[in-house]
């Protein structure tokens, strides 16, 4: 399995731990954080794969918080949790560039689907941002005399 980063980001502190404790015994790269402002700074500063993303936080909101994630970098894909039944939110997360988005409590197995789903969306947009920039470079030389 390639190794993925994960940001948990939930004000809920047993649900953060438990979540991260989840997927670290799943050997997959994951930090916590409580909030939506704390998140856009590590997702600013890191190099995470996926945003796993509680809706409803105190300040800043989940749907603020994927906004300016993904103005800082549009490529990290940001999977929406609700524990509110609110599938409004989450369809509005859609709507704003979310990969996703899971009802809590989850399972852990779709979970990891979803994360690794997300991950490899993001792996496919990098290569091929890549490969544009080759082909660019390529055409851009001139061959020599």
């Amino acid at each position: 399995m390639a190794i993925i980063k994960v940001l948990v980001v939930d004000d809920e502190t047993d649900f953060l731990e438990m979540t991260v404790k989840r997927l670290l015994k799943r050997n997959i790269f994951c930090e916590g954080v409580s909030s939506g402002r704390e998140a856009v700074e590590k997702v600013r500063d890191g190099s995470f794969d996926v945003v796993l993303l509680d809706v409803k936080m105190p300040g800043m909101n989940g749907l603020e918080t994927l906004q300016e994630i993904k103005q800082h970098k549009p490529l990290v894909e940001v999977v929406m949790l609700t524990g509110h039944a609110s599938v409004e939110s989450g369809i509005d997360g859609m709507k704003l560039g979310a990969f996703d988005y899971l009802m809590k409590p989850m399972e852990l197995e779709p979970l990891l689907e979803i994360l690794l789903d997300a991950a490899e969306r993001k792996a496919i947009q990098e290569a091929k941002i890549t490969k544009a920039e080759l082909t660019r470079n390529l055409r851009g030389q001139r061959p020599g005399p």
